[in-house]
């Protein structure tokens, strides 16, 4: 069970520590970030590999312990990107993103 998260077919799932340095990369993050460097990347900073606009909203999801969702279109694909902090034993430990590819035309439901 310890590599369950290697084998999702559709969620690419990037870690970071506390100080916005990436820790650990699943093998569907390793090949979506495959043009910027892969499984390379791991160690790196965060801010190396965003503009400036998403630089200054990571620096508040680590300041403020914010969470950040969002949908996208790239490569004909349509992804959930839900970037949250993570804890460890209550203290923030830094940032995770699940990015989930999702069907262009998903249903929506209000549940009571």
């Amino acid at each position: 069970m310890e590599n369950w998260a290697n084998e999702l077919p559709f969620v690419a799932i990037t870690i970071s520590d506390k100080n916005g340095k990436i820790i650990e990369m699943n093998e569907r993050s390793v090949m979506t970030f495959q043009k910027s460097g892969g499984r390379e990347l791991i160690g790196k900073e965060l801010l190396d590999c965003h503009s400036q606009r998403s630089k200054e909203m990571i620096q508040e999801m680590i300041k403020s312990n914010k969470t950040n969702a969002y949908t996208i279109e790239k490569e004909g694909l349509k992804k959930l990107i839900y970037q949250t902090p993570w804890y460890e034993n209550e203290e923030f430990g830094g940032l995770v993103e699940f990015s989930i590819v999702i069907p262009m035309d998903m249903p929506h439901f209000v549940r009571v």
